[in-house]
């Protein structure tokens, strides 16, 4: 992958860039990608680096489904995001997008499920209802007790988030975007923004910024963001499967998500051979990126094999071949931040990925794109004014 910081750092900062976007995970890297195939010069900088361990699109499995309760855009935006990550796994690259299918596990009073399932007919989108009985004969390797129906959209599945990232990556480095391994300093002033500084003393200069830094946009910008884009702690474990078996492998066993559950646990099949990946959906402690610990906790093993107990019993004492500990970055109801900057006419924002954002990011990087060049208008939902201190998530 072409580095700055190893081909002419200084020849290329001597470049003029018409765009520069900070982050470079699926927000930032989408959109220089699309500001690219505008005919823009761009640059990419990252503190760590296209797909890194800090990162929230650093991971090695990202969900992508189309389901959202009655929530047009982001189902809208989720089934024009597939196309575009199948068309970046295309060209003989290796698999990045697995087509496991996704299930809604739900309770027959869960409208939310119902939503979700009249949204994806009406857009003519691939789903099915099953009855608890069809549950049972389907996924006998589960047993869940309390599920009365699942909503299962049979074209959703998995992204290699890690992967993907650093592919989408080189393919930037061939089309002439710059990258650079570079932390840009808290930014500041009014009307106008002509430069970044990074820690290490370098300048980039250019017309317009997009700042897509996910967990980092409190510290780039402490006054206008703290308290309104929140990093949470995500704890994530990979159980060891039953040797010489495929019931916990795609297509025996799909991405599921128990929705009415009041832990909201999730899980992706066994993908590359690396386990079942399972966490819960929910919003933990403040984390720091930079230099929080990202070592699992007794108690969350514990509420784990709580859960196994009573769901997968098959699973009870597998063994966590491997664990990670990653973030969210909260936004106090879970839409996204797309907006310019209060003072900075040329500096857009794109962040609170709040856990769903990943699949988003070809979508959201058209809309940025035309957002800085002036094509579009910012959606009120996504806009700074309805990001408040208090969380009150509502989308999920």
């Amino acid at each position: 992958m072409l580095i700055a910081s190893l081909c002419g750092l200084e020849e290329l900062m001597r470049k003029s860039y018409d765009s520069i976007v900070v982050g470079a995970g699926a927000f930032g890297a989408w959109t220089a990608y699309h500001l690219r195939r505008s005919g823009l010069r761009v640059a990419l900088l990252d503190a760590y680096g296209p797909g890194n361990s800090r990162a929230s699109s650093g991971g090695e499995t990202r969900v992508i489904r189309m389901g959202y309760g009655p929530d047009e855009l982001y189902t809208e935006w989720a089934a024009r995001a597939l196309i575009q990550w199948k068309n970046l796994a295309g060209s003989g690259r290796q698999e990045l997008f697995h087509k496991t299918g996704v299930l809604w596990l739900s309770s027959e009073t869960d409208i939310y499920a119902q939503q979700t399932l009249t949204a994806l007919r009406q857009r003519k989108i691939a789903c099915r209802e099953l009855s608890a009985a069809e549950l049972r004969e389907q996924y006998p390797q589960f047993s869940f007790h309390s599920v009365q129906r699942g909503v299962l959209e049979p074209d959703s599945g998995v992204l290699m988030a890690r992967e993907a990232v650093q592919a989408l990556a080189r393919e930037l480095a061939g089309d002439g975007v710059d990258l650079f391994r570079a932390q840009v300093l808290p930014v500041t002033g009014a009307h106008k923004l002509d430069q970044v500084q990074t820690s290490a003393g370098e300048r980039f200069s250019a017309g317009s910024f997009v700042f897509a830094c996910g967990a980092w946009l409190p510290k780039v910008f402490p006054d206008v963001l703290q308290g309104r884009i929140r990093s949470s702690r995500q704890e994530v474990f990979f159980l060891g499967v039953p040797s010489g078996e495929d019931a916990f492998s795609a297509p025996k066993a799909p991405v599921w998500l128990h929705h009415t559950h009041p832990k909201r646990p999730y899980a992706l099949p066994d993908i590359a051979n690396r386990g079942l990946k399972f966490a819960f959906d929910r919003h933990g402690p403040d984390f720091d990126p930079d230099a929080g610990s990202r070592l699992i906790t007794d108690g969350s093993v514990a509420e784990l094999r709580e859960y196994l107990q009573e769901n997968i019993p098959r699973l009870q004492h597998a063994p966590i071949v491997e664990s990670r500990v990653c973030q969210y970055e909260n936004t106090s109801n879970g839409d996204f931040l797309v907006d310019r900057h209060p003072c900075l006419e040329n500096v857009w924002l794109a962040g609170g990925g709040s856990g769903h954002g990943f699949k988003h990011g070809p979508v959201l990087g058209e809309h940025v794109r035309d957002l800085v060049l002036g094509k579009a208008a910012v959606e009120p939902r996504f806009s700074l004014a309805t990001k408040q201190i208090t969380a009150a998530r509502a989308v999920f």
